[in-house]
């Protein structure tokens, strides 16, 4: 049954949905049937269930190129146009400096520096934006 392995390692990446958003962790390279696979799998399920965001957690990757800089930008390019939000969580301090180098700006995404603060970036804003409600304010 290796067939659906490479070097022992599954060719499918896990996107789990927890609540309004995806929650994606990529652990060392993404290869190329990989990566089709996981945009595939992150647009159908936007689509089939109706989340507005997509965590994808990259704390696992040591070393980013601008084949993975790429995908990272489509995903979050398609996900815009199915109207979720990407935010890249976990970002590592070489891997910024390496997509600095490689000029990627990765268009469409924001960054958080942990898996918690990303999801917090996504929650539905009016919590957040009254969580005690304004009569305190004015007593």
């Amino acid at each position: 049954m290796s067939d659906g392995l490479h070097h022992g390692v599954a060719v499918h990446v896990p996107v789990l949905r927890l609540g309004e958003v995806l929650l994606v962790t990529l652990q060392g390279d993404l290869h190329d049937s990989m990566a089709q696979q996981l945009q595939q799998d992150i647009a159908v399920t936007i689509a089939d269930s109706q989340v507005t965001g997509v965590v994808i957690d990259i704390s696992g990757v040591e070393v980013v190129d601008s084949f993975l800089g790429r995908v990272l930008a489509e995903i979050a390019a398609n996900a815009s146009l199915l109207a979720a939000r990407t935010v890249l969580a976990g970002m590592r301090p070489a891997v910024a400096i390496t997509l600095v180098e490689l000029g990627l700006t990765l268009p469409g995404l924001r960054t958080a520096l942990t898996t918690e603060t990303a999801l917090e970036l996504l929650a539905p804003r009016t919590a957040a934006a009254d969580p005690g409600g304004s009569p305190q304010e004015h007593p």
